[in-house]
This record gives C-alpha cells, sequence and structure tokens, in this order.
C-alpha cells in the first residue's frame, strides 16, 4: 500500500515538474505524428490557397479533394497491413487497372445482353464479380509469398506488369463506356452524392459514436484497472471530434450543384426557379462515405479481431509468430487477398467516376498508396501502422497533387515532389524510430 501510495506521489511530481505542453499530450494521449501530420497539411492548405488566390480553400475544391481521395485512401487501409508484416504491393495499380476494366466490359457488354440496360441486378453483379477477381488475385500474389518464398517485392512487380499488360488485352486497347446508371453512384458528382439533409443525419450519427466510443473505452479502462484520462481530456476530445466532423459536413453542404443541373432539375419537378437560383447542396459524397465505411471496418480487423493481432505480431517479430502457432503463410495469404479486393472496391469508385474503364486507369497509383501508408505513420520495418493515419497520409498525397493541378505546375514536376515526399516520410521514419529505441 505504501508503493503505490508513494508511486502516486512520484507520478503527481512528475506531473507537476513537467511544462504544460508535455501535461496536455500526457493527459489527452493524442498522437504527436498524427497531429505533426494534420499540422503539415495545414500547412500545405494554406500555402496553396496563397498561390491559387482563395481557390483552394472553397467548399468546391474541398469536395472535390474528398472525392479524388477516396480510392486511394481504400487501398492505403489494406497496404498498412502489407507494409506492417514487412511486405510490399507494387501491383495495386495495375489490379485497380484489371478489375475495374473486367467490370466495365461486364456492365457495358456483356450484362446487357443478358438482362437489359440498367437493370436493377446489373450494379451488384458488376461489384460482386470484382470483389471476388481482386480477392483471387491478391490471393495468388499471397500464396506465392508465402508457400513459394518468392520475396513480395518480386511478385507484385510482376504483378504490376502482368495486370497492366491483361488490361490491354481485354478489349484490345479499347476504352469502355457509358457504366451503368446505379454503378455510377459509386463515383461521386450531382446524383452521388447524399444532400444536406442526409449528411447532418451522418454527421450526428458519427458524433453519437465519438460520444460512445470515448464513454465505452474509459468504462474499460476502469474495469480493468488502466489509468484514466482526466475528465477535462475526455470532453477536450469529445468537443473537437464532434465539431470536426460537424466542420465538414458544413462544408461539403455548403457546395451547390451546377445552375444547369439545378435548373433541369427544377423543371423536371415543376419548381419555380427563384430569382437568385435555387441553391442544392451535394452533401457527403457516395465514394467518400465508402471511404470511411472501409476506414472503420478495416480499423476494427486490426484493432478488435484475432487476425489483426495474428498480422501485428507477424510483423514485429516473424519467428516467435511461427513458434507463437500462428499460421504465418495464411496469414499472408488473407492480407493479400484482403489488399485485392480493396483494390476492387477502389476500381469501382474509379470506373464509376470516369464513368468509362480506361487502359490508364489507376497508373501510378501504387506509389501514392504506398507514399500514404508510410507518411501515415506505418513503418517499414514492419510491426506498426495505423489505419487512420494511412487515410490522412492519402488525404495529404492527394492535397499536394490538387494544389500543384491549381497552381499549374507541370505533371513531371508533380512527380518529383511526391518522390521526395515519399523519401522525406521514410527518413522521418527511420529517425522516430531511432529515437523511440
Amino acid at each position: 500500500m505504501a508503493d503505490i501510495t508513494n508511486t502516486t506521489h512520484a507520478n503527481r511530481a512528475r506531473s507537476a515538474s513537467e511544462n504544460p505542453v508535455k501535461r496536455f499530450f500526457r493527459a489527452t494521449e493524442i498522437d504527436t505524428r498524427l497531429l505533426g501530420m494534420v499540422g503539415a497539411m495545414l500547412i500545405i492548405w494554406i500555402g496553396f490557397n496563397i498561390l491559387s488566390g482563395g481557390l483552394f480553400l472553397t467548399p468546391r475544391n474541398l469536395w472535390n479533394l474528398s472525392v479524388q481521395t477516396a480510392s486511394v485512401a481504400v487501398m492505403a487501409t489494406g497496404m498498412v497491413l502489407v507494409i506492417v508484416t514487412r511486405n510490399i504491393d507494387l501491383s495495386v495499380g495495375s489490379i485497380l487497372g484489371f478489375v475495374g476494366m473486367i467490370m466495365g466490359v461486364l456492365q457495358a457488354e456483356l450484362l446487357p445482353q443478358l438482362l437489359g440496360f440498367n437493370h436493377p441486378a446489373t450494379w451488384m453483379i458488376t461489384l460482386l464479380a470484382g470483389l471476388l477477381l481482386g480477392a483471387g488475385i491478391g490471393a495468388l500474389h499471397g500464396a506465392i509469398i508465402a508457400f513459394l518464398s518468392v520475396p513480395s517485392f518480386i511478385v507484385t512487380l510482376g504483378g504490376l506488369l502482368v495486370w497492366r499488360g491483361a488490361t490491354w488485352f481485354v478489349t484490345s486497347g479499347r476504352t469502355v463506356a457509358p457504366m451503368d446508371a446505379t454503378f455510377r453512384l459509386m463515383g461521386g458528382g450531382t446524383e452521388g452524392s447524399i444532400g444536406a439533409t442526409a449528411s447532418w443525419i451522418v454527421g450526428v450519427i458519427a458524433c453519437i459514436a465519438i460520444v460512445a466510443t470515448i464513454a465505452n473505452s474509459r468504462k474499460q479502462r476502469k474495469r480493468f484497472g488502466f489509468p484514466l484520462r482526466p475528465m477535462w481530456a475526455e470532453y477536450f476530445l469529445t468537443t473537437v471530434g464532434c465539431a470536426l466532423v460537424l466542420g465538414a459536413i458544413a462544408v461539403v453542404n455548403s457546395y451547390p450543384w451546377p445552375v444547369a443541373i439545378a435548373r433541369r432539375y427544377a423543371d423536371a419537378n415543376g419548381i419555380a426557379w427563384p430569382e437568385g437560383g435555387l441553391f442544392i447542396p451535394h452533401g457527403i459524397a457516395i465514394p467518400v462515405l465508402i471511404a470511411i465505411v472501409v476506414g472503420i471496418v478495416m480499423t476494427f480487423i486490426s484493432t478488435r479481431l484475432r487476425f489483426g493481432r495474428y498480422v501485428f505480431a507477424l510483423g514485429g517479430n516473424p519467428e516467435a509468430a511461427e513458434l507463437a502457432g500462428i499460421k504465418t503463410r495464411w496469414v499472408t495469404v488473407k492480407i493479400f487477398a484482403l489488399m485485392g479486393m480493396l483494390c476492387a472496391i477502389a476500381a469501382a469508385i474509379s470506373t464509376a467516376r470516369l464513368n468509362a474503364a480506361t487502359n490508364a486507369q489507376g497508373e501510378l497509383d501504387e506509389l501514392y498508396t504506398i507514399a500514404a501508408a508510410v507518411i501515415g505513420g506505418t513503418s517499414l520495418a514492419g510491426g506498426m501502422g495505423t489505419i487512420a493515419g494511412a487515410m490522412l497520409g492519402a488525404l495529404v498525397m492527394q492535397s499536394l497533387q490538387s494544389g500543384m493541378v491549381l497552381v499549374g505546375i507541370d505533371t513531371p514536376f508533380q512527380r518529383i515532389v511526391v518522390g521526395m515526399v515519399l523519401v522525406v516520410a521514410v527518413w522521418l521514419d527511420t529517425v522516430y524510430r531511432a529515437r523511440a529505441k
């Protein structure tokens, strides 16, 4: 009892001797690396907003930025698990292109002959076929890596070339269009958004989920005797989380439909056109909702399921994981199969957004996906990474690309910047791990 009392007094004395900033971060348990990335993103946003004459931080550009980020963010969630296990997947862009082309051919050429155009089942069959194909390709890569002991770098580099070539052979280089009307909703746009009311409902549900998560975390800590955060820290995290969610909803609801589309909508529904025009908010885009749902599911898989624990155990120490009875080969196969399914979801978003399947689809997406995961804090040494960090990394990468386009920077220089950012991110990861030892 005396030891516990002495320890408590020691902790209080240490807290009192710390500066306010350290006490704040210790109390709130905010990830400083994640916070640093948020700060870097804000600097990027403000910088590009100044250089573009105020165009970057407009509701229109931020809405488009969220849609453009969705497909890479989806793949980045899977890349986290791949890199955590000390592997790499260079084929994700080519898998996206190949699966996207197969889905395009299915809904534009094959299924209409069997079911008719715009049949209600067309988009479901197409998406299911894409998911199965993506999972199959990923499982094939994983099996070669796990059971034939071929390095993942070589297997997926071969996959990058094979599936990119296969994409061309599916249609002999043709672009396939248009896509099914319901399928196109997954790409965003005016119709592919949920509107203002539904967006506010989603925002309220998200705030309730934040409150419930923080309350449940406190309950579990108390149950198992873990240290509790101060109540002011709990209130601070809840307030900031809800404010960010509701602020994002306000931004997407500030972006109205284009005048021509709004006028057609008014004419079709017998709405009198007001003098100042008709303001119809876009709301949250469907691909953004898909990315958020994927992020939540992947976070649950990586932090709450046994499979997630196996993944991090494999990445932390492969030999110990094998000795502990984990079937490491099958874990590897499942990780790459999951990566393939996420590539299929990204392919659906990309194909729907373009309203076409093209041979150039997904080119260099492997670079952006790996960069997003690494910038988000996933260590190339394995054993460390977060889904939220990778998705934020995807937003940072897309912010760079979008900002450079607005400023008028040429594509070759854009690639130079992305390459430099990736190298710096890996260097920072090395420095961080060295200091953590």
